[in-house]
């Protein structure tokens, strides 16, 4: 069997017909392609004041972090895609997806090891109102900073809580740039 293995091996590469033949009827393996970072996502598709065209790209490899000096570390959203060790470093946040997660999202992670990037969607977590996250015994609470009060961090109000917050530091820290701040829900919701 070895022989007719090694002999059909080296008639293909001498260009026999048979090997050519042998070698066109076995179906090629499709080769894998990395995920890529998505260029452009719509948020809040469901909202009330129309869904949210979030320019991926754009944050992810201009100067859109809060001083402006480079693009917004994955983790700045992606709070998950990073080890136990180092969310607990950034409260109010707890949590890393899988628990036991060794590496943190970069660009470089995605680009060298996709197979470690490991994110999940927000809504497994953070669902909307009145449902069950899929990843998460309950939707995750939070402590309001100037009161008792306890805050679900739905979709909604997680989405609202990190988008928001940066738009509002990167106005007060950067008067030179147009980000729409919290009480300028149209410029990101379009009907």
């Amino acid at each position: 069997m070895k022989r007719i293995i090694a002999l059909t091996a080296i008639g293909i590469c001498l260009g026999f017909p048979f090997g050519a033949e042998l070698a066109a009827q076995e179906p090629a393996a499709a080769p894998q392609q990395p995920p890529k970072r998505p260029e452009m996502l719509v948020l809040a598709a469901e909202s009330k004041l129309g869904p949210v065209k979030f320019n991926h790209a754009d944050h992810t490899t201009k100067n859109y972090n809060i001083s402006g000096t480079g693009p917004i570390a994955c983790i700045e959203c992606h709070h998950t895609a990073q080890p136990a060790s180092e969310v607990v470093k950034r409260p109010p946040l707890k949590t890393a997806w899988p628990p036991d997660r060794t590496t943190t999202l970069t660009a470089e992670l995605l680009a060298n090891s996709p197979d470690q990037i490991n994110i999940i969607a927000c809504r497994s977590c953070h669902s909307r109102p009145g449902t069950k996250p899929a990843k998460w015994p309950e939707v995750p609470t939070l402590k309001h900073e100037d009161s008792a009060a306890i805050l679900n961090l739905t979709n909604q109000l997680a989405f609202h809580r990190n988008c928001a917050n940066c738009h509002e530091e990167v106005a007060k820290n950067r008067q030179n740039v147009k980000a729409p701040t919290s009480q300028q829900c149209t410029k990101c919701h379009k009907r």
